[in-house]
């Protein structure tokens, strides 16, 4: 079977696997549904990302991201929940539990994913119509260039110190998901893969504690917790900062080093415009 072959039938194998987990959803019949689904979203927008510029790919582009904004509040409260119930609030994680049942329902029947499984049906004919259709070896050398630059932007993400972690996050787990999907050509080592995976733990945790203090704003039954999140929020964040370090030892050198270099020196503008003039004086 070609590359392109098996690139494809793996779409295809991700799109059934997102209607067993439409159905469990719809069903109620387990916690994990919302999760799974999520999952295989994040899969197939994964493989899907070295064609962004493709033409007749907006559509199914535009569809998953649509879905992703969609489903992401809905499983916050999922995370939100599981911590409510370890940490014994348990009448407080009920009554959001009960909350997300229903909107699990409006998810499964929403009209953003219906059109998003009508997209996904018409994408393997765009494709195969494609100039890269039938190009094997030409579809290899742009993921490989795809990978080769998500990877490069991670290492000049973390060799900045001034970095927005927030943002960082997401490059992490960006480059954690490509690099999952085409594990084959990736330049990562095995040991560089599983330090990722730890950074983007490290880094997930810490946001979360981060987010359920805002919320703690709104939901004025979480403020007994802030105190713990907080904690738990400084300690994540210094796992988070141990863990890149070391991810950064491991990274392959960059490669397009002309491009990096303009892509520092757009960040250390970016960075000197953020800084305001105050008591402080300090900067994002």
């Amino acid at each position: 079977m070609s590359f392109i072959d098996r690139y494809i039938q793996e779409i295809l194998r991700l799109e059934v696997a997102l209607f067993h987990s439409r159905a469990r959803l719809e069903h109620q019949t387990d916690p994990e549904a919302l999760h799974d689904l999520r999952i295989a979203i994040r899969q197939i927008r994964s493989l899907l990302m070295p064609l962004k510029n493709l033409q007749g790919m907006n559509g199914l582009r535009e569809a998953s991201a649509d879905l992703g904004r969609l489903t992401t509040p809905a499983r916050d409260l999922e995370v939100m929940v599981g911590e409510l119930e370890k940490q014994g609030f348990s009448h407080a994680a009920t009554e959001r539990r009960v909350r997300l049942k229903a909107v699990h329902k409006v998810i499964a029947r929403h009209q953003t994913l219906n059109q998003f499984f009508e997209e996904l049906d018409q994408w393997p004919s765009i494709f195969r119509a494609s100039a890269l259709g039938n190009d094997s070896a030409v579809l290899k050398q742009i993921i490989e260039k795809s990978l080769t630059k998500q990877i490069d932007r991670l290492h000049l993400a973390l060799d900045d110190d001034q970095y927005d972690r927030h943002e960082l996050r997401i490059l992490v787990k960006r480059t954690r998901y490509l690099t999952e999907a085409f594990s084959d050509l990736s330049p990562l080592s095995k040991q560089a893969a599983k330090s990722l995976k730890a950074v983007q733990s490290a880094l997930g945790s810490w946001h979360d504690h981060f987010q359920w203090r805002l919320t703690a704003q709104r939901e004025r039954d979480l403020i007994p917790l802030v105190p713990r999140w907080e904690e738990a929020s400084t300690e994540k964040l210094i796992q988070a900062e141990y863990e890149m370090k070391k991810l950064r030892a491991l990274l392959p050198k960059i490669v397009e080093k002309k491009k990096a270099a303009t892509w520092e020196a757009r960040q250390r503008k970016v960075s000197a415009e953020q800084c305001r003039p105050g008591p402080a004086n300090t900067c994002r």
